[in-house]
């Protein structure tokens, strides 16, 4: 066996006692102040008991901060009971993702899919785009989540951008191989060798995983599998691929059953895979999100022009109603345009008034407050795109 090189890590660096020693713990009760529970050592959060606090910006960033100690010195992985308690969005948002899937199979346009055989389930890539030009309506109703933006936030920082993916896995549907995910996730193990240990401590800094469910998913019906703690194992972008640990994980994993309308979150690092659908009838459906720091590099192209050109007139008239809170409000907007002003040309797009230039972002929530007409509002737009090409 070839010695392992110090700052890098391999299969030779992999020691299932030490990964075992640091998973095989519990969830203390110091480390959740705002939920009592934590079954399967998974804190489970309550959105109606976040609602108010949210509405207290100091409170809000009380609630981030724990949620950012889980996902990176705790569990790994928190749930929001009710995070999206529209159920009507939800179903309205299955409907038009139930017809884009017949119409992507019938143009043959499916593909090959993540740690899973390709057609075992359904899947559809930017889902996010698709929902937002096919029925701008519902999207407003879905993405105006406050508690799916907090978690994002509370990860990424502000000017995270949002990607999504749903998922249906059928009754009979296989489960995943255990696995980490983007970016090191989904390089071969001779690439990850490659790069230095502080990348692999970088890559989950990077990206956030999360979903909502579609559907009541009970144990049955094969929600994710998880190893809590699992992704404080510095060496794991390279072990999760070892037989050994992934028995490990498939004797010491967890499922969390879900209701529709449930979101769960989890640090990229750590160690988890869809389950088995052994049900005799629930089609397992959740919208995956993989949100990016404004600092990386997304999974997806995402043309959010396109967005902010659907959504905009049904955004303002949601607006004018009075019937949208400005954390909805911005939470649409994060979800829907580009929050970061990089990269961009600075010869023709350079700093007015600060330290970077304005971003589409910005343009497009001082739009909406000003009830700016659409047309000012998509030729600055398209101004700003031409500024940031070389």
């Amino acid at each position: 066996m070839t010695s392992p090189v110090e700052g890098y890590y391999s299969d030779a660096r992999c020691d299932l006692l030490e990964f075992s020693a640091i998973v095989e713990r519990d969830v203390q009760p110091d480390e959740i102040t705002y939920t009592s529970r934590a079954p399967h050592n998974v804190p489970v959060y309550d959105y109606e008991d976040l609602a108010e606090p949210f509405s207290n910006r100091e409170k809000r960033q009380e609630i981030m901060a724990e949620w950012a100690r889980i996902l990176k010195m705790g569990a790994g992985v928190f749930a929001i009971r009710g995070a999206q308690s529209d159920l009507a969005a939800i179903d309205a948002a299955t409907h038009i993702y139930n017809e884009i899937i017949d119409r992507e199979k019938g143009a043959n346009n499916g593909g090959a899919d993540h740690f899973a055989e390709a057609g075992s389930n359904d899947r559809i890539w930017n889902s996010l785009q698709k929902l937002c030009t096919a029925a701008p309506e519902t999207y407003i109703s879905y993405f105006a989540c406050p508690a799916v933006d907090a978690a994002c936030e509370a990860w990424l920082g502000p000017n995270y951008q949002m990607t999504a993916q749903v998922n249906v896995v059928h009754p009979g549907g296989k489960a995943q191989q255990a696995h980490r995910d983007y970016h090191l996730g989904f390089q071969t193990a001779e690439v990850n060798a490659t790069y230095p240990a502080h990348v692999h401590d970088l890559s989950p800094l990077m990206t956030l995983q999360g979903g909502i469910a579609h559907c009541d998913m009970p144990i049955s019906s094969g929600p994710t599998k998880l190893l809590p703690f699992s992704q404080l194992y510095r060496p794991g972008y390279v072990a999760w691929r070892r037989e050994d640990f992934r028995q490990y994980f498939e004797e010491h994993c967890v499922q969390l059953p879900l209701e529709k309308g449930d979101a769960l979150f989890f640090n990229p690092a750590l160690f988890h895979a869809a389950g088995e659908n052994s049900s005799p009838d629930i089609h397992r459906m959740i919208n995956l999100f993989q949100i990016s720091s404004a600092f990386g590099r997304p999974m997806e192209s995402v043309d959010r022009l396109a967005m902010c050109r659907s959504v905009y007139a049904p955004l303002c008239a949601a607006w004018e109603s009075g019937n949208m809170s400005e954390l909805e409000l911005d939470a649409l907007i994060a979800a829907t345009a580009e929050g970061y002003s990089f990269p961009t040309n600075l010869d023709k797009d350079p700093p007015v008034g600060g330290l970077a230039p304005e971003t589409q972002k910005s343009l497009l929530k001082k739009a909406v407050l000003s009830k700016q007409g659409a047309d000012d509002l998509f030729n600055q737009m398209n101004v700003q795109i031409d500024r940031r090409l070389p």
